[in-house]
């Protein structure tokens, strides 16, 4: 399980560095970041599965269709609950909906831990439960700011853990799932940048963009690729949990690109900065525990 921890953090990690890194790729929109960021990322994923030998488990998925072809449907379902939230976590901080998403970020592990004891029967360990409560002080705080759920709050919050259960019922929760997800998505994608005010034209107008570009598709498939395999070493509920690494960076990322937590914002932030050392005292007992002789 301390391998699960430590590989959930570091996607954690990775988002972080990828929505600071979106602020230098201007002059592009947030719909354009997203088509370049799969058209980039599946190639990236291609050569990483070839290399480790990840990509049986796309021919494995893709032969369950041939026997089953109901489960293509399925499929596109799972690729859109996807796409929509790759979309939104590119979209929103350029169109006024950064507090609505940052929100649905503060409620995920917390639908993530009701999903699992609903779905799978899981139960939370002492510090987990202690975790839980100091998250849901935070999220409690910062609905009583914002007064109400939005779509994207919703989108989130719910989105996510019916994108897992799905996949965990389609045995697709592996990369080979992921590449799968991401690939059907390239369509959409390539019309997005196609359609979009730059173009494929960005790199004669902004040379610089060619070498950013690509890194882009770098550091987003490490990411979800360390993600991925992270939600297949962890109990459902702790995976839920450690998602609230990834918006405590992301609030440090914020404050390293100029904004500021407003007074009534640190009853939602300190809480859950407690909840994230719990999580960090449980993954190091985890982590002392394996390594007894």
């Amino acid at each position: 399980m301390s391998k699960g921890i430590a590989l959930s953090v570091s996607a954690s990690v990775l988002f972080a560095v990828m929505y600071f890194y979106t602020s230098l790729l201007s002059p592009l929109s947030g719909v354009e970041i997203f088509g370049w960021r799969m058209l980039l990322t599946v190639p990236c994923m291609t050569v990483f599965m070839v290399v480790s030998g990840e990509w049986r488990r796309v021919v494995e998925i893709l032969r369950r269709v041939g026997s089953k072809p109901a489960l293509s449907g399925a499929l596109l379902v799972s690729s859109a609950l996807l796409g929509v939230q790759l979309w939104l976590f590119m979209w929103a901080p350029l169109n006024g909906h950064s507090l609505d998403v940052s929100l649905g970020y503060f409620l995920l592990p917390l639908t993530m831990v009701l999903t699992g004891r609903i779905a799978y029967g899981e139960q939370l360990s002492h510090l987990q439960k202690v975790a839980a409560f100091f998250a849901t002080l935070g999220v409690l705080n910062e609905l009583y700011q914002v007064g109400s759920f939005s779509w994207a709050t919703l989108l989130v919050a719910i989105g996510y853990p019916t994108y897992f259960v799905l996949r965990r019922r389609l045995a697709s929760d592996n990369l080979g799932g992921l590449w799968l997800d991401m690939a059907l998505m390239l369509p959409v994608a390539y019309g997005f940048v196609h359609s979009g005010e730059q173009g494929f034209a960005v790199f004669d107008q902004h040379p610089w963009l060619s070498l950013l570009i690509p890194l882009l598709g770098v550091i987003s498939a490490s990411a979800l690729v360390v993600y991925i395999i992270a939600s297949r070493l962890l109990p459902f509920s702790l995976f839920g949990l450690l998602s609230y690494v990834e918006p405590v960076l992301l609030l440090r990322v914020a404050l390293l690109l100029g904004e500021s937590i407003k007074s009534g914002e640190w009853l939602t932030y300190i809480p859950i900065w407690l909840a994230v050392l719990v999580l960090m005292l449980e993954g190091f007992k985890h982590l002392m525990r394996h390594r007894r002789p």
